[in-house]
């Protein structure tokens, strides 16, 4: 089963390049980027919509909501980031490097969350090896820059 897991990741990681590609197109068709990544959310938005309706989730208490830390609604805002910096970031830098630097700059980011516990993932100490794994993270982005 982890297999399956382990691919089905890789698979979704084929969409990142893909998007970014396509929405950096939009936003060179539309002459702005920012409207390109509203587009963007706003399908996607609607396709979630659809999605949690035929899912029938029931659905918080007004009361449930505001006991929500304050943090936990930035998720969206972040993603907000994301998609606009690599519409922003595919022409000028290309798929290759746009894409390495991101997933180093997620790693180094998750090899710190992972060592501190934070935003509630579980502990797991920086190791050598961990260490040595994103040290050759940035090592590949520097030879991917190299052309």
């Amino acid at each position: 089963m982890r297999l399956i897991f382990l691919v089905f990741a890789l698979l979704a990681g084929t969409l990142l390049p893909t998007q970014a590609g396509i929405n950096a197109q939009l936003a060179k068709q539309l002459g702005n980027p920012l409207l390109a990544a509203t587009i963007s959310f706003l399908l996607g938005t609607l396709a979630l919509l659809l999605f949690t309706a035929m899912s029938h989730p029931s659905l918080p208490t007004f009361e449930r909501l505001i006991q929500i830390p304050w943090y936990l609604w930035l998720g969206g805002l972040l993603g907000v980031m994301y998609l606009t910096a690599t519409i922003i970031l595919a022409p000028l830098l290309g798929a290759a490097s746009m894409i390495g630097l991101i997933i180093t700059g997620q790693m180094l980011a998750a090899i710190a969350l992972d060592h501190f516990g934070l935003v509630g993932f579980p502990i797991h100490p920086l190791s050598s090896w961990r260490a040595i794994g994103g040290v050759l993270l940035v090592a590949g982005v520097i030879l991917v820059q190299r052309t």
